[in-house]
């Protein structure tokens, strides 16, 4: 079975990893399969034995997902744009895939609609149309207008052999996040949450009892990040270490080095799952990676959800972990050194968490009902 997986991460890299995973556990089950990715390339994620075909990239302008910049920083315009559409198509052409998979549309990445829609009229228009799989997270953004989620209907309808839904339904249905009409039920598909193995311990203990503070792999968490730096002064006797993600990494290290904490700033790692397992704690965002990773690695957490832009996925993702041991949720407008000490600190005496009843399985789960759709149509 050949596959296609489009993906484009505009901010951060959360959607970039998932797709990687799936692509994985179709490779690891026998399958040809592509990632054709459009946003800017990640380093720190692991791409070794992927096919994968980069796009012209595109990153949002900060928070503003509609005004998107090209590799040069400046404004995408519709010839690059067109060139993007161009080279989608050319790899579903080349590939003639059995199944298409594309990654959070129609229910998001609505300003990629043009590019998204040739790609699947395309697909519709080959000798042997693919099966088409939306692929979407346990929590989306909500439609800010009824509308929006009329659309995302409209296209699942006359695209869609089915939504691969990456959560547990026991945790978190999509109802909690999106309005679900009758017809788009019927296409639901649960797989359980799409995470790696979990990671284990790192051969050199990397990370062993400090305080390890990340924000994902896009060039977001300014703020988390200079309030850890001043509760690492607060906190002289833990060792706290910073992560810092995106491509200009190296700036923005130098910038937050300005503030002389004793704390300890390098680019985000390869091998940050593995250094989860010996942390103290956890200082973090809540998306959608990151909370898998925690609840594997069963380290304490303190989330602060992104919420820059009206954005709430994070902040419905965090309320549905806070209920478990070892977890503190501060919201970013009570972001302080001393709100944030006081969470570590909770989180470093609370009992031991267990992921107990979680299913982390949604990889293989999504290789199976993939295989049993095509399957079903030969």
């Amino acid at each position: 079975m050949k596959v296609l997986i489009a993906v484009t991460h505009l901010l951060g890299t959360g959607h970039l990893a998932r797709a990687l995973t799936l692509a994985r556990a179709f490779s690891a089950a026998g399958h040809q399969v592509q990632v054709v990715s459009g946003g800017f390339p990640a380093p720190q994620l692991n791409i070794d034995g992927i096919a994968l075909v980069q796009l012209p990239p595109l990153r949002s302008d900060g928070v503003n997902f509609t005004r998107l910049l090209a590799a040069d920083g400046s404004l995408a315009d519709e010839t690059y744009l067109t060139r993007r559409e161009k080279a989608l198509c050319s790899a579903l052409h080349a590939m003639q895939p059995d199944v298409l998979i594309t990654e959070l549309y129609p229910f998001g990445r609505r300003s990629l609609r043009k590019e998204f829609l040739a790609l699947l009229d395309a697909a519709h228009g080959i000798p042997r149309r693919p099966v088409i799989l939306s692929s979407i997270r346990d929590i989306l953004a909500p439609p800010s207008k009824p509308e929006k989620a009329d659309k995302a209907d409209a296209v699942i309808a006359r695209f869609y052999d089915a939504v691969l839904v990456h959560s547990d339904p026991a945790a978190t249905k999509l109802e909690a996040s999106w309005p679900v009409s009758r017809m788009l039920a019927a296409k639901l598909r649960y797989t359980g949450y799409v995470a790696p193995p979990a990671a284990g311990l790192h051969p050199e203990q990397a990370g062993s009892g400090e305080v390890l503070v990340s924000a994902g792999g896009g060039s977001v968490g300014t703020p988390l990040y200079q309030a850890a730096l001043k509760a690492a002064k607060l906190m002289p006797d833990t060792p706290w270490r910073l992560l810092i993600g995106g491509s200009d990494a190296g700036r923005r290290i130098a910038e937050l080095t300005k503030a002389g904490s004793p704390a300890l700033l390098e680019p985000a790692r390869k091998d940050f799952r593995q250094m989860l397992s010996h942390a103290a704690a956890s200082v973090s965002m809540c998306g959608y990676n990151t909370a898998l990773d925690l609840l594997q690695a069963g380290t304490p957490a303190v989330l602060i959800p992104f919420d820059a832009g009206n954005e709430t996925e994070q902040g419905l993702r965090a309320a549905s972990l806070a209920p478990l041991n070892g977890v503190q949720v501060v919201k970013t407008a009570n972001l302080s050194a001393a709100s944030l000490c006081a969470a570590v600190k909770a989180v470093l005496h609370a009992p031991p968490r267990v992921a107990g009843g979680f299913r982390f399985d949604g990889a293989v789960r999504s290789v199976k009902i993939a295989a049993e759709l095509a399957g079903g149509r030969e």
